[in-house]
């Protein structure tokens, strides 16, 4: 038992130290591919660092959801790294406290508090990215439903390792319709819960066109620090549920030794290199969608998730 809890720790300072890590990266390539220098992959350690030595400045016209709303939003991402296989393929402490649709839950209180501070503030801008917000979760969360309802089917549980087991390990099962349509669903979901392109821009800073940054701009010093590297941490739970649970566990710790779970740290990153490879080709290749296209997108994404679950009542 006691192993197994230092290993849950491991993989909470795992997605700590290396959430920045795989943000600066992403923008550092985009900035390649559009013929740019960029800032070095090393830059979000040093904006969090320096945001944390700066002063905080609080709207005389907040209430206690602003001043709550940055460790609320820090913390849900490292509950739900407790919950999912980040570095293991076997079950550890406490795997089963919850399942990927709970873990969904927690991941969304974060955002709803953060869209409530949004709107706490009286700030123009921040009511405007708060009701866009809750546009593409609204659209968002019937997609997350599906997806896990048809996980549930195929593998008989939404426990994320039992899902790995049942579903990703046998490579006859990877070439399924249904287990394809799942996985380009899930996809389409992160580029919306990351706030990334075609739903979002993430390096975009004009307040009436911003969508999920628009929720973070009247915090300033450590709360700032606070909300940028909890998103970090989101993104990089999202991607671990989708590269470790529902495409392929390669590079998850197989034993229970401290130097396969180690070992696992390198493989598991280069991983995620290869996703946000194909993450900054999605995204250098399409524009941001207006507005009112952004529930075709997702409307699309709902489609699919559907066609997924019909496929494999079919199927079986």
């Amino acid at each position: 038992m006691g192993i197994r809890i230092a290993f849950n720790l491991l993989q909470v300072l795992v997605v700590m130290l290396f959430a920045p890590l795989v943000a600066g990266t992403t923008t550092r390539l985009k900035e390649i591919v559009q013929s740019k220098r960029g800032p070095s992959i090393f830059q979000p350690y040093r904006d969090i660092w320096k945001l944390f030595h700066k002063d905080e400045v609080i709207s005389d016209r907040s209430s206690w959801i602003f001043r709550f709303t940055p460790y609320i939003a820090f913390v849900t991402p490292i509950f739900v790294t407790l919950l999912i296989p980040v570095l293991t393929s076997y079950p550890l402490f406490f795997a089963f406290m919850a399942d990927m649709l709970g873990g969904g839950f927690v991941l969304a209180l974060g955002g709803f508090f953060a869209t409530l501070a949004a709107v706490d503030t009286a700030n123009p801008y921040g009511p405007m990215g708060a009701s866009r917000t809750r546009l593409v979760g609204f659209l968002a969360e019937p997609v997350f439903m599906i997806v896990f309802f048809t996980v549930s089917f195929v593998a008989g549980s939404t426990i994320p390792y039992i899902v790995q087991q049942r579903w990703v390990n046998p490579i006859s099962n990877f070439f399924e319709p249904a287990h394809v349509l799942v996985m380009l669903a899930f996809f389409i979901l992160i580029l919306a819960e990351g706030g990334r392109i075609p739903v979002d821009n993430p390096s975009g800073h004009f307040e009436l066109a911003m969508i999920d940054e628009s929720k973070g701009l009247e915090y300033s010093g450590p709360s700032a620090a606070l909300m940028k590297w909890g998103g970090e941490m989101k993104l990089f739970v999202l991607l671990c549920i989708f590269l470790n649970v529902l495409v392929a566990p390669w590079g998850l710790a197989q034993g229970t030794g401290l130097s396969d779970v180690l070992l696992a740290i390198p493989l598991v990153l280069l991983k995620i290199l290869a996703f946000v490879l194909v993450l900054v080709v999605v995204e250098s290749s399409l524009a941001k969608l207006r507005l009112f296209r952004i529930s075709e997108f997702l409307g699309a994404a709902f489609v699919i998730s559907v066609a997924a679950m019909i496929t494999w009542v079919f199927a079986s």
